[in-house]
């Protein structure tokens, strides 16, 4: 009697773990068809542009979204609302030297989710880890994550205070008197991310 019921307890305990054993699937972001806008602020007025994902993955158990990692082309850095080349080339290569985000000696930031929560519908609210010129801190933000099988489109609006990056040129915290030269802390990326087909 004590057999059939050691028996039965390991039977139970073996499907238990099959039935709670996560089943993850990790599905790769179309790097060709996912695009990331970022928009940076002055005093009056701002600037915008475009930014690469170089890869990525979001990881799905059983069609809920549980973690993923992105890795950013710095060196894409594009500038989109200025009509001079010239300018807007000037713009461009600022934000990848020194003042800004060091692109030689960093030349990709990584995105790593580290918990997300499913709320109503296909909402999430992501914690991540966000690493830029090799500091990385945690950020929060919500995301509508549609998914099917192994397909899905994702989309999110971030927000961060680039300062924590140590990207601190004129920052009102950092610099007294910039008036008009006065650069937000604010940054933000409006994301969009497809997986391949």
């Amino acid at each position: 009697m004590k057999k059939i019921i050691l028996s039965l307890a390991l039977s139970i305990l073996t499907l238990f773990s099959f039935a709670t054993k996560p089943h993850v699937n990790k599905v790769k972001v179309n790097t060709t068809t996912s695009t990331v806008k970022w928009t940076g602020f002055k005093v009056a007025s701002a600037h915008e542009g475009t930014i690469n994902v170089q890869s990525g993955v979001l990881d799905f158990d059983h069609g809920l979204l549980i973690g993923g990692n992105f890795v950013i082309d710095m060196n894409s850095i594009k500038n989109t609302d200025i009509e001079s080349e010239e300018y807007s080339a000037k713009l461009e290569s600022h934000l990848k030297n020194e003042d800004f985000f060091n692109v030689a000696e960093f030349p990709t930031a990584v995105l790593t989710i580290t918990n997300a929560k499913k709320r109503d519908g296909n909402d999430y609210y992501i914690l991540a880890d966000l690493t830029i010129k090799g500091k990385t801190h945690p950020i929060t933000f919500a995301a509508v994550v549609t998914s099917k099988e192994l397909s899905f489109s994702a989309i999110a609006n971030i927000k961060i205070d680039r300062t924590k990056w140590d990207v601190t040129y004129n920052s009102g915290n950092f610099f007294e008197n910039l008036g008009d030269y006065l650069i937000k802390d604010e940054i933000e990326f409006d994301v969009f991310l497809l997986s391949v087909k």
